[in-house]
């Protein structure tokens, strides 16, 4: 199960992720980003992972795309979620390179 919280501020918006990051979850995720976007694109984006306790690999990858279209900034609290948000920054700049 995943809940996700969007809170809009002035400048910035708060993504804020919970649960398991995983199977149908990665699609609601993907959609709920898809939403943001279309009516928010001008701020920064802020994605807290504190309380997220699993990724799979759609999930990485959803992730992946958020950070590859806003350059969003990642919250973490754990070694394991700061290393998923090393983990989606790094394989973002990776796949650049390989493009360029």
């Amino acid at each position: 199960m995943l809940r996700i919280t969007i809170l809009d501020g002035d400048e910035a918006t708060r993504l804020t992720l919970e649960g398991r990051l995983a199977g149908p979850w990665a699609e609601e995720l993907r959609r709920s980003f898809d939403e943001w976007v279309l009516l928010q694109s001008d701020k920064k984006l802020i994605v807290d992972v504190t309380d997220l306790t699993y990724a799979d690999a759609a999930g990485k990858q959803v992730l992946n795309k958020i950070y590859a279209e806003t350059n969003a900034d990642f919250v973490t609290s754990s070694p394991w979620n700061q290393y998923l948000a090393t983990e989606v920054m790094n394989t973002d700049i990776d796949r650049k390179s390989r493009e360029a």
